[in-house]
């Protein structure tokens, strides 16, 4: 069976959006990596990692469920996320569980609240995210949780191993379109603060909402 992969008039495009999205920030030693809950068990795998590395001493999965994930992680995202890492060999004892947040604002609050009952001071965070999905995490916990410094991190994989590992071209385009778009829908509404987004990356966006990737597209 072949495998599945990027329609190729549209592959140049999809690499725009993937290296907007992508900040490049060095990870260096936290207080806590948070893993923000979707549909990518890859989030999981590097927040693990992160730790056996060191450079935290705790993590925090947050996530419930959404359209996109509840087939593939019918007890939650956090949950399905916590199983996997201790069976990474993360110890239970060294993660803290959110299972409510709903989306990438609540992700941020319910962590941070979750943080603080637990009595556990934070200064940098490192939020491990799927790819696509590390400015908008940026832009978001720089607006709920002013007072942190975020450094944004994913599983390192170039864009066509990152969609193999997926298993879902069109997955993966749909939800790199909507992430885009939230950028700057989502500083007009105050969720977060406003990014600059290069005219290459407008045009790229276009190119995918006209070749019929908008299924996470939202009504502004």
């Amino acid at each position: 069976m072949s495998t599945p992969r990027i329609p190729p008039q549209l592959r140049s495009a999809t690499q725009t959006l993937w290296d907007y999205h992508d900040l490049r920030h060095e990870l260096e030693p936290a207080d806590v990596a948070i893993g923000l809950g979707s549909h990518d068990l890859g989030v999981a795998t590097f927040t693990a990692e992160l730790y056996q590395r060191g450079l935290v001493p705790r993590i925090l999965f947050t996530g419930a469920n959404a359209p996109t994930t509840v087939e593939r992680f019918p007890r939650g995202e956090a949950v399905h996320y916590t199983e996997h890492a201790v069976a990474l060999g993360v110890p239970l004892a060294d993660i803290i569980v959110e299972p409510a947040a709903t989306n990438t604002g609540e992700n941020i609050t319910l962590a941070r609240a979750a943080l603080a009952e637990q009595q556990v001071s934070i200064a940098t965070v490192i939020l491990v995210s799927r790819p696509y999905q590390q400015r908008r995490a940026f832009a978001t916990c720089r607006k709920l949780w002013p007072e942190v410094r975020p450094i944004c991190a994913s599983l390192p994989l170039p864009l066509d191993q990152y969609v193999e590992s997926i298993g879902d071209p069109d997955r993966v385009l749909n939800m790199l379109v909507g992430d885009t778009q939230r950028i700057e829908l989502f500083a007009v509404k105050g969720f977060a603060i406003p990014q600059e987004m290069p005219d290459e990356v407008r045009r790229a966006f276009q190119l995918l909402v006209d070749a019929g990737y908008t299924r996470r597209l939202i009504a502004d």
